[in-house]
């Protein structure tokens, strides 16, 4: 078991003009990207991603404490970060064939791998 620091980060759409044009959405995935692949991140058949995406600073004490560690229900998309993290660490993820994973809310992003 493996625990990144990494703060979780979708995967965008992305376009050819994103080769030049420098989108937001975009420059955070290449980041994100060159961070897991700088960690040495690695996924194998079988392993179990846990995404731990950080709280809204705009929440209140009281809140943060009812949600910290519950399942967490609305956008980014599991699919979406389990993607994310495949495409930054993986050449090929075509070899892949079993894999699953959760994200939860916590205090502070980061990336399991089990």
């Amino acid at each position: 078991m493996t625990e990144y620091l990494i703060s979780p980060v979708s995967k965008p759409r992305q376009t050819q003009a994103d080769r030049w044009r420098k989108r937001p959405c975009v420059m955070r995935y290449r980041a994100f990207a060159d961070e897991c692949r700088e960690q040495g991140m690695e996924i194998v058949n079988g392993s179990t991603v846990i995404f731990y995406l950080p709280m809204p600073k705009s929440w209140s004490k009281k809140k943060k404490a009812l949600m910290l560690g519950k399942g967490h229900q609305q956008k980014p998309d599991v699919d979406n970060l389990l993607k994310a993290v495949m495409d930054a660490t993986l050449k090929e993820d075509c070899h892949i064939y079993d894999i699953h994973s959760q994200k939860f809310w916590s205090e502070v992003g980061s990336i399991k791998i089990i």
